[in-house]
């Protein structure tokens, strides 16, 4: 058995026992103990399915803390919090990895009032946890900023969370961080537990407070070798422990599948990797269609890992081009924010940036805008119509995207993890429904490529070929 099936099938029994002998142990996160302890850690904060009136919150401790914990009350201008907290309890499982057992927790806050500052502590075998403080959003639609993210993946503390923490810092209080996918390597990178503590490490507290939107990608899944011999992909332990998501998703993909209604946006959040690989294409299909048939959001959003249209690979994923993308153009979709490609890319016509630009010139209607962005280290090549038919492409570049939300326009800045801007497009919506496309006239540099072996730094392209 190679080492990613044999690490994918440890994982996925929650087995802690040593590797065999004939394969060496995964590389460490270095100086980086990552096992649970006597106060929570890992505490990540998640949107419930009316983020008006719905949260969730997740935190792991050692086994010692038997029960899932969690005071919250009001946000008080004084420091007297836990005067009006109140304690609720929650789920909790038992997960066993590289860094020994530990109990992941989840409390799920419902009857929360609309636009409302809360604040809550978690417990720890040996005490309380900080106090984290959050904002539902507003029952009806009123303009929010958000960041999105792509693959984190690959050196994630030393190299990803740079992108991170200037994405947190370039847009003033953000109201939700959305990921892409591809959070973690899980294949041979690093021990998986060690991944999940440099991506908690990486977000610390901000990930507590700010609603994460987190999509799965095909690194949250597992190797899994069946009885027969194949090969099949089972979705990590981590995952599902780590965000409470709203599971009102499609049949079969309730743990990775999800609709969050925020403020005016629903964000639709898909899961490539199950639809491709595990046979539940056609569920996330009849499902996708009623989530965006049923919207009454002024914006909708899909998040899903695999793009429409690749900028790195020769072939774009067919299966899902072919059943969603009618969807999004019928249904009205906004904007596609993928990963997956590690390279960046802005499409709005299939036809290439020239139809975009005719689009422009003419005020010419548009559909969804498709996003492809990566903010770790690892880099794909761009392929040969990233050249021509995005309207904008980079390859070797890590990038973080604030998005603002008004009334009758989206705005998405994407910038380069040195804190430049790199590109900017507006999505318009006039009083009839009509969507144009604007740039807006900001200094952007040069799309950034590689030319044979010499990246856009001046150093050798870090990119490869896909």
């Amino acid at each position: 058995m190679h080492r990613p099936l044999l690490l994918a099938t440890l994982l996925a029994t929650a087995l802690s026992s040593p590797l065999t002998h004939a394969e060496p142990p995964l590389p460490r996160s270095p100086g980086q103990p990552y096992a649970a302890g006597n106060l929570a850690d890992r505490i990540v904060l998640t949107p419930g399915a009316d983020a008006a009136t719905q949260m969730a919150v997740s935190f792991r401790t050692d086994l010692r803390q038997d029960r899932a914990v969690l005071e919250f009350g009001p946000a008080l201008a004084g420091p007297q919090v836990v005067a009006k907290a109140r304690q609720l309890s929650g789920s909790s499982r038992r997960l066993d990895a590289e860094n020994g057992p530990s109990l992941y927790h989840q409390v799920r806050l419902d009857g929360l009032s609309p636009d409302t500052a809360y604040a809550y502590r978690v417990q720890g075998s040996a005490g309380w946890s900080e106090w984290h403080q959050f904002r539902t959003a507003s029952r009806t639609f009123a303009p929010f900023s958000f960041i999105y993210l792509g693959d984190t993946q690959n050196g994630i503390l030393e190299v990803a969370s740079r992108s991170i923490r200037q994405a947190l810092r370039s847009v003033a209080r953000p109201a939700l961080v959305v990921h892409a996918g591809d959070l973690v390597a899980s294949r041979d990178d690093l021990a998986h537990d060690d991944e999940w503590g440099e991506w908690n490490q990486a977000g610390a507290w901000a990930y507590a407070a700010i609603p994460q939107l987190v999509a799965v990608g095909n690194h949250e899944y597992l190797d899994d070798l069946l009885p027969d011999g194949s090969e099949s992909r089972t979705l990590g332990a981590h995952f599902p422990a780590q965000f409470a998501l709203p599971r009102n998703g499609a049949e079969g993909v309730t743990e990775t599948s999800y609709v969050s209604d925020y403020q005016g946006v629903r964000f639709v959040v898909l899961d490539g990797t199950s639809a491709l690989d595990l046979g539940t294409l056609e569920a996330q299909t009849r499902w996708l269609e009623n989530a965006l048939q049923s919207s009454q959001a002024r914006w909708n959003i899909v998040v899903m890992h695999q793009p429409i249209y690749t900028c790195a690979r020769p072939e774009d994923s067919e299966p899902l081009k072919a059943a969603w993308q009618p969807l999004f153009e019928r249904h009205g979709v906004d904007l596609v924010l993928q990963g997956h490609d590690h390279c960046y890319s802005r499409l709005t016509h299939v036809a290439g940036r020239a139809a975009t630009r005719q689009a422009l010139r003419n005020q010419q209607a548009i559909g969804p805008v498709y996003m492809v962005s990566v903010t770790g280290s690892k880099m794909y090549g761009l392929n040969d119509r990233a050249h021509s038919q995005p309207d904008r492409s980079a390859e070797d570049t890590q990038l973080y995207q604030a998005i603002s939300v008004a009334q009758n326009r989206l705005s998405v800045r994407a910038y380069s993890a040195d804190d430049r801007l790199y590109d900017a497009f507006d999505i318009q919506r006039d009083a009839s429904g009509h969507k144009t496309l604007h740039e807006p006239d900001l200094a952007t540099p040069a799309e950034r490529y590689c030319t044979r072996n010499a990246g856009p730094d001046g150093l050798p392209c870090s990119a490869r070929d896909k």
